[in-house]
């Protein structure tokens, strides 16, 4: 029955062919399928068991411009008809990495961090480096989070004092993905000349220079989780993204933007979960009967589908409000924190269902599921993920139901 049903049907690498796309965009991940069916599920389990730093896939990335594609904005495109930021597709490139590997959707993720306080600037200078990195096959990073205060903006430690030439930056940042590559990192700091909210300055820095200083991967994985340092970092007003309010809001938008990825990262973990538990069920023979046989396997199985259903419907209908969001309908403001925050939740809960039917063959290192148990767990966590969105949801509510009772939209209902 579930082979029959055209929606929500889960992602199918044999027969995927999303309709609601452009042919191009069909194209390019349609491709980039096809380079993970031919590394095969073994070689992926084994690069993620082993770490292995994915050389090959940012070079298949570089040779398609799939980042260049779908992370440059027409407006920075120079033309070129196949490059703009489209929700749509966003959602289903992140979709698809996530089913083949949370490691290689990181590298995405972080870039289109990285990538929101450029692209929202004025600064014209920056935005051509950025597109030109990105046709280059760069990736980059988003420089936000501190060991001593997370992501919490109003207690950054990197400082930038004026000198003759802009200002040098010193600090440090942790938990920063791809500083060990990235062609530009955004970074967060203040001007330590400038009182309150008016010194935050978003700046651009380059991995490779002398000054910016590598310390470690802060995570035992394969993705790059980095540590670093600038040290007397020189900035000049090229480098300037944002200033003062400006700042704050780019930290802010970024986030509140980029991190709705998370939701669709955990679809498809979830969908590569649900194959490979359903197919060892089948397999398995006990007590004279397939284990897809006894009643209450069949109810977790059925659970976990319709659970996974609504997150793919819930998703797609927060695409939409990204999509048609105009500054008088900013619904996508409730539904952007609803599912990061219910959505990762309940790819969580698929897994649960599924480890009950799959047991001790969870544990195996040369499934995808046991690599899936721990990443499914990260997507929730992410910057306080669950938290800090229902507090967002709190903050939309009263002014979104005081717009309604408004006697003129009232009336316009």
């Amino acid at each position: 029955m579930v082979a029959e049903m055209e929606y929500p049907a889960l992602f199918n690498p044999v027969a995927y062919d999303p309709e609601h796309l452009d042919a191009e965009t069909r194209g390019k991940l349609r491709a980039l399928i096809d380079w993970f069916e031919s590394r095969g599920k073994q070689r992926l389990i084994s690069d993620h068991l082993d770490r292995v730093w994915y050389t090959d896939f940012l070079d298949f990335i570089k040779r398609e411009k799939l980042f260049a594609t779908f992370n440059t904005p027409a407006a920075d495109a120079a033309g070129d008809p196949g490059k703009r930021w489209d929700a749509a597709r966003n959602a289903a490139l992140s979709e698809i990495l996530g089913f083949y590997g949370l490691s290689y959707w990181y590298a995405w993720q972080v870039t289109v961090l990285g990538l929101g306080p450029i692209w929202m600037s004025d600064n014209a200078e920056a935005r051509a480096r950025a597109a030109a990195l990105l046709d280059s096959g760069a990736v980059f990073a988003f420089g936000l989070s501190e060991k001593e205060h997370g992501a919490d903006v109003y207690s950054t430690d990197m400082v930038l004092t004026p000198s003759a030439g802009g200002f040098t930056a010193t600090g440090d940042k942790y938990y920063i993905g791809n500083g060990n590559i990235a062609g530009m990192v955004s970074v967060f700091g203040r001007r330590a000349d400038v009182e309150g909210t008016d010194g935050y300055v978003f700046f651009a820095v380059d991995s490779q220079h002398p000054s910016f200083k590598l310390i470690k991967n802060v995570v035992n994985s394969q993705m790059f989780v980095s540590a670093f340092r600038l040290e007397d970092y020189p900035v000049t007003e090229a480098d300037i993204l944002h200033t003062g309010a400006d700042a704050f809001s780019a930290a802010l938008n970024t986030v509140n933007v980029g991190k709705f990825n998370l939701c669709t990262a955990s679809i498809g973990i979830a969908e590569h979960s649900f194959y490979e538990a359903i197919t060892h069920a089948h397999n398995r023979i006990l007590y004279g009967n397939r284990v897809t046989e006894f009643g209450h396997v069949r109810q977790s199985f059925v659970d976990a589908y319709a659970r996974l259903a609504a997150m793919k419907m819930f998703s797609d209908r927060a695409v939409d409000y990204f999509r048609s969001a105009t500054a008088e309908d900013r619904r996508y403001l409730l539904f952007n924190p609803i599912t990061k925050m219910k959505v990762t939740s309940e790819g969580e809960r698929v897994i649960d269902l599924l480890w009950d039917v799959i047991a001790a063959k969870g544990f195996e290192k040369d499934t995808y599921f046991n690599t899936a148990t721990g990443h499914i767990r990260a997507l929730p966590k992410l910057e306080g993920t669950v938290h800090v969105n229902l507090a967002l949801v709190l903050k939309f509510m009263p002014n979104y139901l005081h717009y309604l009772t408004r006697s003129d939209v009232a009336l316009a209902c």
